[in-house]
C-alpha cells in the first residue's frame, strides 16, 4: 500500500482580472505522505496559499484550475479533486472530514456571531451522526485536547472572547474534529508569540504521530521548516524551484533562491556579528514577468541561459530543482 495521501501533478491555477491573466500557480508537482509533514516555503505571493485553496476547492470566483491533477488517495480509491464541482456534494463530503484546513487568520475564518462550540459542532453535525449530549461532549473533549482551559465554559464563548492562541487552537480543534487524513495548515502561527507557536507546532506534531495525519504546512520561516518538516518544497513565482527531504534541501541546497532564503535568516548561537544577507530586489509583477527563470533578475548566479526557463532536474531520486547551474552549486558545497 502506498504511503502517499495526496498527489499534485503539474497544477496550473490562473486568476483572470481586468482582461489579464495571473499565472499564480504554474506547473506545480508534489506529494503529501501519510504521517509526514510537507513544508511549502517561499516569499509572500509565490503561490503557497493558492495551491492550498486549489486542493480544498476554495478558489475565488475569477480563478480556475487550468491544467494538472490533484489526486486524493482515499480508503475507497483515488479521487480527482480537480474534476469535482467546487460546492458539489462529493467535495463537501471530503472537505472538513477527510481533508481539513487551518486558515492563516482565525479571527476572519471564525464566524463572530456564533459560539466556538457551535462552530466546531457544525462540522461534526454535517459529517457524523453525533447529536445532542454526545455532540456537546465531543466538542468539549476536542477543546480540552487542544489545551484550552475550562473547555465546558469556553465552548459557549464567542471568538472575540478568546486570545489569539486560543482562537488558533479552536481552529485546529475544528479541523481535527473528524480525524482527517490530510491537514493543510496555512501559516497557522502568524502574529502569535513564540511560546504559543511552539505549543501549536507540538500539538500538530502529536496529531501526526498519533493519528498518522498527512500535514501540508505553509510557512515562510525556515526555522519552522528545520524543526517540523520531513519534506520541503521551495516555491517562487508559481513554481517549485527546489524540493526534497528536509536534509537535502536545508543542508545541500542547489538552487540560488533556497540559499538566499537560508542566508537571510539569523542563526541561533552565532551572535550579533553574524552576516545576514537580504535577498536583493523584489518579486516581479505577476502580470509583467521576466522571460525564462523568474528568479534570474535577483540571482547572483545568473547567466545567459537563464533567459530560458530551466527544466526540472533530479539530483537524487528525492531531490529536484529548476536551475541551469545546479551542478556547480552542488559541487561548491556552500
Amino acid at each position: 500500500m502506498s504511503d502517499v495521501a495526496l498527489s499534485v501533478r503539474d497544477l496550473k491555477t490562473f486568476f483572470y482580472t481586468n482582461r489579464r491573466c495571473n499565472k499564480a500557480v504554474n506547473g506545480v508537482s508534489f506529494e503529501i505522505r501519510k504521517g509526514k509533514t510537507l513544508c511549502v516555503v517561499g516569499e509572500s505571493g509565490c503561490g503557497k496559499s493558492v495551491t492550498a485553496a486549489a486542493i480544498m476547492q476554495l478558489l475565488p470566483t475569477l480563478s480556475r484550475i487550468e491544467d494538472g491533477s490533484i489526486v486524493y488517495h482515499s480508503d475507497h480509491g483515488d479521487i480527482h479533486i480537480e474534476r469535482l464541482a467546487r460546492n458539489g456534494s462529493q467535495m463537501r463530503a471530503i472537505r472538513g472530514a477527510e481533508i481539513s484546513m487551518i486558515f492563516q487568520d482565525p479571527m476572519t475564518a471564525l464566524n463572530p456571531v456564533f459560539t466556538i462550540g457551535f462552530q466546531i459542532a457544525e462540522n461534526l453535525r454535517y459529517h457524523t451522526a453525533m447529536r445532542g449530549r454526545q455532540l456537546r461532549d465531543k466538542v468539549v473533549d476536542l477543546l480540552r485536547t487542544m489545551g484550552i482551559p475550562l473547555p465546558e465554559r469556553r465552548a459557549g464563548e464567542f471568538p472575540h472572547q478568546f486570545s489569539g492562541g486560543m482562537r488558533q487552537r479552536a481552529m485546529i480543534a475544528m479541523a481535527m474534529a473528524c480525524n482527517p487524513k490530510i491537514l493543510i495548515a496555512d501559516e497557522p502561527t502568524t502574529a502569535l508569540d513564540v511560546t504559543i507557536q511552539a505549543q501549536i507546532f507540538e500539538l500538530m506534531d502529536r496529531l501526526k504521530r498519533e493519528h498518522g495525519t498527512a500535514i501540508m504546512l505553509i510557512t515562510h520561516d525556515m526555522g519552522v521548516v528545520a524543526e517540523l518538516a520531513d519534506d520541503v518544497a521551495v516555491m517562487y513565482m508559481g513554481n517549485i524551484v527546489e524540493a526534497g527531504t528536509v536534509e537535502e534541501v536545508l543542508r545541500h541546497p542547489v538552487h540560488p533562491y533556497t540559499r538566499a532564503l537560508l542566508t537571510s535568516m539569523p542563526v541561533l548561537g552565532k551572535g550579533k556579528n553574524q552576516s545576514i544577507e537580504a535577498i536583493p530586489g523584489s518579486t516581479p509583477d505577476p502580470f509583467d514577468r521576466p522571460p525564462g527563470c523568474q528568479f534570474a533578475p535577483r540571482c547572483p548566479y545568473r547567466v545567459d541561459a537563464c533567459a530560458t526557463m530551466p527544466a526540472e532536474t533530479h539530483t537524487t531520486p528525492t531531490h529536484r530543482t529548476m536551475c541551469w547551474r545546479y551542478e556547480e552549486l552542488a559541487a561548491d558545497g556552500a
